[in-house]
């Protein structure tokens, strides 16, 4: 008894959507990188499933990309919100305005 991979697709979108509902809807930088990393794993579970499903392991070692890169993004972004942190004593994305003058 398998899983049809429709069922790993909606998983995947419903995963996929509440991450671009709290990019869209979190003004918290925390949360908003939590929410990316979302998105990322649902593209991951996407590669998986299809991967497994057609019998190739192209998607499973793009997997492995895309976790490498998500890790270097966390750790630069992670580093930036630090450094936004002390400067400015907050992270909350409205009240960030480096680029003014």
């Amino acid at each position: 008894m398998t899983v049809p991979v429709e069922w790993y697709v909606a998983l995947s979108a419903i995963l996929f959507s509440i991450g671009a509902l709290g990019v869209l809807l979190r003004r918290n930088a925390i949360i908003i990188f939590m929410s990316v990393e979302l998105m990322l794993n649902a593209a991951n579970l996407l590669f998986v499933a299809f991967s497994r499903y057609l019998g190739d392991l192209d998607g499973q070692v793009l997997v492995f990309f895309v976790i490498t890169v998500a890790a270097a993004e966390v750790a630069v972004g992670l580093a930036l919100i630090v450094v936004i942190f002390r400067t400015k004593q907050s992270i909350n994305i409205d009240e960030i305005n480096l680029m003014k003058g």
